[in-house]
């Protein structure tokens, strides 16, 4: 489908019908996600990271996907680190809106496995900023040693998360906790575990197709409108490809898996940089010796932000700036500055 010859009217209706999708499938994914995770006892930070992390990130799938085959992979470098920035912002969000004045989320939401998750997305930002002071001739397996190495950092923390659950719960049966205490709090999800799954394939298909929409379209009003494709992909792209993080995350929050709607973010954030392996296969270039001054910025900025929060999972605090806590209120302060450095920059 030749996108090109629409009208921007028509392509600003598909990407509004597009963002509206992935929203609306963002609530229903995650209430499916919490029956399923309630049903096997898989735990509330481990199917955040594995299930709605990368379902969530479908859209950045498709995306990263479309812009690695024309090998324009400005907007897809972009929205990847400039997603993980704005998606560490969701937890803002997730903390006033899904949480309120109870708490602040990380009083809520905190535990040695999203420690663990939070560290290891620490690691693999690390790397990808390694990765870019070397030579792009540095080549394996059609892409860098370093791309495999995200990859292999990513499966290792959710080894050890699974580990770590499945420890827990040897440790809670010898104490001779029934199985229903093992469980999630009571799902909300209203019908079978076989529906619980069809949801969870049907949303998964909606979101993919509706990021791929996104993309398609938001890039050619971006050439239309005259935005660099980092611009683009770094701000209005990522935000829109961020909306099921918010949705899933507010909606974790509601039903009061807070652990799941953290680790959401983490590992969905841990899970982007492992695009890049997929983008390089794709197109056959190296992806992350040739990043920009400003990738390398957002990447920091993920970094920072990360910590951040990480620092307000140790450190609890009960006081709280306008309905969210002060580890939220100084992420709000610090990506502000950090966008407006952004934009400096480029």
């Amino acid at each position: 489908m030749n996108f090109s010859s629409f009208s921007s009217s028509l392509l600003i209706a598909i990407f509004l019908f597009s963002t509206i999708a992935i929203w609306i499938s963002g609530f229903k994914l995650t209430k499916a996600i919490d029956a399923i995770t309630s049903h096997y006892n898989l735990g509330e930070a481990f199917g955040g990271m594995v299930f709605l992390s990368i379902v969530t990130n479908l859209p950045e799938i498709a995306i990263t996907a479309v812009a690695a085959y024309h090998r324009d992979y400005d907007i897809a470098i972009s929205n990847i680190l400039g997603g993980i920035a704005i998606q560490t912002v969701v937890l803002v969000l997730i903390d006033i809106f899904g949480v309120g004045r109870s708490a602040p989320l990380t009083e809520k939401g905190h535990s040695k496995i999203l420690i663990v998750e939070g560290v290891a997305l620490i690691f693999i930002l690390s790397i990808v900023v390694m990765a870019s002071q070397f030579p792009n001739t540095l080549i394996f397996a059609r892409s860098t040693p370093f791309e495999w190495l995200i990859l292999a950092t990513w499966l290792g923390t959710i080894y050890l998360t699974s580990t770590f659950m499945s420890k827990k719960k040897t440790i809670l049966v010898q104490h001779k906790v029934t199985v229903q205490m093992l469980r999630l709090p009571k799902s909300k999800f209203q019908g079978t575990i076989n529906a619980a799954f069809g949801v969870f394939i049907i949303g998964a298909i909606v979101t993919l197709v509706a990021g791929w929409a996104l993309e398609i379209t938001g890039e050619t009003l971006a050439n239309r409108w005259g935005m660099s494709g980092v611009l683009f992909g770094g701000t209005i792209l990522a935000l829109c490809t961020a909306l099921p993080e918010i949705s899933t995350g507010i909606a974790s929050a509601k039903i009061r898996d807070y652990n799941m709607a953290v680790s959401d973010i983490f590992g969905g954030n841990a899970f982007l940089p492992v695009l890049f392996l997929m983008a390089s296969l794709i197109g056959g270039d190296a992806i992350l010796p040739n990043l920009k001054p400003s990738d390398i910025y957002l990447t920091v900025l993920g970094i920072i932000l990360t910590g951040i929060y990480m620092i307000g999972m140790v450190v609890h605090s009960k006081k709280q700036i306008f309905r969210m806590g002060i580890d939220s209120f100084i992420v709000v302060i610090v990506y502000l500055l950090g966008l407006w450095g952004f934009m400096k920059l480029i």
